[in-house]
């Protein structure tokens, strides 16, 4: 009999340690999706979800203070709420890098990706896209005094940045159909675009290129030192980024971008965040979406 009493707590300690690890299955740390087979259901069932956005980009995603600003967060703020049916939903807030994404999607550091994430062939092996959101298109930012520089074929022989996990630098670099302009360009490295931006300022680089939307931003807020061509010579479209296979968030994500611009607030966040930024055209409809494979 004492050994079936302590064969009995053995396996009711055990049965404890499984409910207590279940119980912290959709409330622990990063963007664990245990409980729930899709983001969808994570958000309707937990009202709560992990959202990676940019920190370092003004106008787009940048955070000074409790959590980030601009267009990418509000975005995710009104896509998050339509996946709950307008119910209140919880967000933590994950800096996603151009070169940690597909990590943080794959480990479930975040469950989902608002971050200037551009939809390409070779990202959507790794990454199921919703969207895109809003099409951009890559132009260039050279100081304001620089009169070398007028047109992309300019940069020829010149110092441009190859932001860390970004294909931008391809576009001038690299033949089609991964690149576009094939010229002999000095790639300078940086962690990111903010730092691009601070080596521009240095006259440690000629120009910085990459989308308008990103380059407007860091425009504005120098405050006249950097000047865009105006140039644009690539659609850039800025997919919502999930877990490999998540095809119900996706067509999920893809009714509530519908939406956002049916209802007319697309238009008020751009404006919002752009508003007199050179060559810069406002979207009237929403984009063509990916397929959600």
């Amino acid at each position: 009999m004492r050994v079936l009493r302590i064969g009995a707590a053995i396996a009711a300690a055990g049965a404890l340690t499984l409910g207590l690890a279940a119980c912290g299955s959709d409330g622990g740390d990063g963007g664990d999706t245990t409980a729930y087979s899709t983001v969808v259901d994570k958000v309707k069932g937990a009202k709560k979800v992990v959202v990676g956005t940019k920190w370092d980009q003004p106008s787009l995603g940048l955070k000074t203070g409790a959590e980030p600003e601009g267009f990418d967060v509000e975005v995710a703020k009104y896509v998050v709420k339509e996946l709950a049916g307008g119910a209140d939903v919880e967000i933590e807030w994950k800096e996603s890098a151009s070169s940690n994404r597909e990590a943080f999607l794959a480990n479930g550091t975040v469950d989902i990706i608002f971050a200037t994430y551009s939809i390409t062939d070779s990202r959507k092996e790794k990454v199921t896209f919703g969207g895109p959101y809003i099409v951009a298109h890559q132009d260039v930012m050279v100081r304001g005094d620089d009169t070398s520089i007028t047109k992309p074929e300019d940069l020829k022989g010149k110092r441009i940045c190859q932001a860390a996990g970004s294909n931008s630098y391809k576009r001038i670099t690299d033949p089609p159909p991964d690149g576009q302009l094939d010229l002999d360009a000095e790639l300078v490295g940086a962690a990111n675009y903010s730092e691009c931006v601070q080596k521009l300022g240095g006259d440690n680089l000629d120009a910085v290129t990459t989308d308008d939307l990103i380059l407007a931003g860091f425009a504005k807020q120098a405050g006249g030192n950097f000047k865009i061509l105006g140039q644009p010579f690539t659609d850039e479209k800025y997919g919502v980024g999930l877990k490999k296979g998540d095809t119900k968030t996706c067509e999920a994500v893809n009714a509530a971008i519908t939406k956002m611009y049916q209802d007319g607030t697309a238009q008020k966040l751009f404006d919002k965040w752009f508003a007199g930024a050179q060559g810069l055209k406002p979207p009237t409809g929403a984009p063509q979406f990916e397929p959600c494979a």
